[in-house]
């Protein structure tokens, strides 16, 4: 009995533990439960406090826009009003004008007529035209120009515990080659240095806040990298994030096209993402989307130099780009070196790049050869021909200017005419010739450039060639004009080198300070001005001038027929035309003598020009 009691004891205080404990969990839960409801309530007023926040800063960004409007009308009121100001004060002062007021004033009085006129005659300095003045305001100082925020920070370089100090490789603010064209960008910074100069570009948004940026300037398409960090890679890994399908939502509003290109990572990390897209683009050989493959960028991938040239050393690739460089930094270093050893399984794009900055790849510093795998580099593509593709395929325009050259061809001798079309007969992007010359080579210079047109006029012998020249030059289409000499030797390479300059150097005048020269006489190959590579110069050689058509009608062919283009050269300085020194490869000067040219060159040896030059 005693033992049932006990059982029947122990069995209570067990059930009245269990009940204390099941009351325990009940306040417990009941607890739980309050404070979920309470989070649920905050949580719901953090809500309603961040879609007010963010109508706030809509709309402080719209009084911003709204306030920086006005700035900028106020500004220009300003500015029309200085210049109404301006106009008025010029015609007080212009002579007409004051002889007007001299002949008013003095009509009745001679000797106030002849005081009048005699003060109206001495020059009066004219004011100075107003000029606009930077908008002051939140967005001042934001240069919207490609590469204006893009630019190298890192100037010291380390090799073996010693510093070199390097002046960074200016990343260039255009122009764009597609200024009609405006494109929204999510990319990681290497993709975007290629994109920015192809057109009018828009990056910088994110999920948050793409709906308020991007209609400040609506997009013609929307480009997206498969990008490993920022706000956006998330939103592109696996599941498709919310941001992505509201913005390619908002695109589909407005007609936008939508283009995903694949450029690194797996792709099926990104394949669910990528469907969401109107067009897929892969730089990966295995994937069967249609090729977009990295091209040479020539605003940023040439061989324009640092400011100091480059360091007599060879090194490896992980001592030219160590870990810690952003893009513009490497941009800096890919010209640092004099040959970068590369190890087998650098990507192609790497050594593409490193090849058309002029860098020699290997362990030999060969100027030669580097110079031949930036021709290799540059023709195997641009980011300006990738792009022409995607637009092509997207059913966008894709217009923009061509470097088609015409070329003027004076021939004065009949001994010299098969030689000289020869050498024009050898060049590519020669769209028309435009050859004066005896009227053999009218049907000669037919014969031997059939797909170009040709244009033929008569040797005038009581002109210079100054003045046929610029006969011709009126004749001209194409956007670019040589001059070539029927005295001297080009290479097949000569013209689609030098037109190359135009892709990276501002210039309207292009040609050769540095050139290989022959002399007849004495057998001897010269190298003129081998320092004058790549450079803005006062003057090239005249018999290498390639200029843009409306620039040289600008100034113009002196009536010379030795020295005009030393003239043409001295109007270029005084007009402020800007003209450029490409390489010294592709062209040889030939002279029986050249007494200058002995003076003026370095002696390479005595013998043929051609093999230094023409490669």
């Amino acid at each position: 009995m005693s033992i049932e009691l006990e059982s029947t004891r122990r069995a209570l205080r067990d059930a009245v533990a269990q009940a204390e404990h099941a009351a325990e969990l009940a306040r417990l839960l009941a607890a739980a439960q309050s404070r979920l409801a309470e989070a649920e309530s905050r949580a719901g007023e953090a809500r309603e406090l961040a879609e007010k926040l963010t109508e706030a800063e809509e709309r402080l960004e719209d009084e911003r826009t709204a306030v920086d409007k006005l700035r900028k009308e106020l500004a220009e009121q300003r500015y029309q009003a200085e210049v109404a100001n301006w106009k008025l004060s010029s015609i007080k002062v212009a002579r007409w004008n004051r002889l007007g007021d001299a002949i008013k004033s003095g009509k009745n009085n001679p000797m106030r007529l002849a005081k009048g006129l005699k003060g109206a005659t001495r020059p009066v300095k004219r004011p100075i035209a107003p000029k606009r003045k930077p908008v002051a305001g939140a967005g001042q100082g934001k240069d919207e120009r490609p590469g204006a925020a893009f630019q190298a920070t890192t100037s010291t370089r380390t090799l073996g515990g010693a510093s070199f100090k390097l002046k960074p490789y200016r990343v260039p603010t255009g122009p764009n080659t597609r200024p009609h064209i405006t494109a929204a960008v999510i990319a990681d910074p290497h993709v975007e240095a290629l994109l920015r100069y192809e057109w009018r570009q828009s990056t910088g948004f994110t999920p948050r806040d793409f709906a308020r940026v991007l209609p400040q300037e609506v997009p013609h398409l929307l480009v997206v990298e498969s990008v490993s960090q920022g706000p956006w890679a998330g939103e592109l890994r696996g599941e498709p994030g919310q941001g992505l399908r509201a913005l390619l939502a908002w695109c589909a509003e407005r007609g936008i096209r939508t283009v995903f290109w694949h450029t690194q990572g797996d792709v099926s990390d990104y394949a669910a993402a990528a469907e969401l897209f109107e067009h897929r683009f892969t730089t990966d050989l295995t994937v069967g989307w249609p090729r977009l493959q990295f091209g040479v960028q020539p605003r940023v991938h040439n061989p324009l130099p640092l400011a100091g040239g480059r360091i007599d050393r060879v090194l490896t690739l992980d001592q030219l780009l160590p870990g810690h460089l952003s893009y513009p930094d490497v941009l800096t270093s890919y010209r640092w070196p004099a040959a970068v050893d590369c190890p087998p399984g650098t990507p192609q794009w790497r050594l593409t790049e490193l090849a058309a900055c002029g860098t020699p790849i290997g362990d030999d510093p060969d100027t030669r050869r580097a110079h031949v795998a930036l021709r290799r580099a540059y023709s195997g593509g641009t980011m300006t021909d990738r792009i022409d593709t995607m637009l092509e395929a997207v059913g966008l325009p894709s217009a923009r200017a061509t470097l088609d050259v015409s070329v003027l061809l004076v021939i004065p001798d009949a001994t010299r005419m098969e030689h000289a079309l020869a050498q024009l007969a050898r060049q590519s992007g020669v769209v028309q010739a435009i050859v004066i010359g005896p009227d053999e080579a009218e049907q000669r210079a037919r014969d031997m450039l059939p797909d170009a047109d040709v244009v033929f006029r008569r040797l005038r012998p009581d002109l210079t060639v100054g003045a046929m020249l610029g006969h011709g030059l009126d004749l001209c289409e194409a956007d670019l004009v040589a001059v070539m000499d029927p005295r001297d030797v080009y290479g097949g390479h000569y013209l689609t080198d030098l037109r190359r300059a135009f892709l990276f150097s501002t210039a309207d005048i292009v040609g050769k300070a540095a050139f290989y020269a022959h002399l007849r006489k004495p057998q001897a190959t010269l190298l003129k001005q081998p320092d004058a590579e790549y450079a803005y110069l006062p003057e090239i050689a005249g018999a290498t001038l390639l200029a843009r058509r409306n620039a040289l009608r600008e100034v113009g062919f002196a009536d010379l027929t030795d020295g005009w283009d030393e003239v043409l050269m001295r109007q270029c300085r005084q007009d402020g035309v800007k003209v450029f020194s490409a390489d010294r490869f592709g062209y040889v000067r030939v002279r029986d003598e050249d007494r200058w040219l002995l003076g003026a060159a370095h002696l390479v040896e005595y013998g043929s020009a051609e093999p230094h030059a023409l490669i």
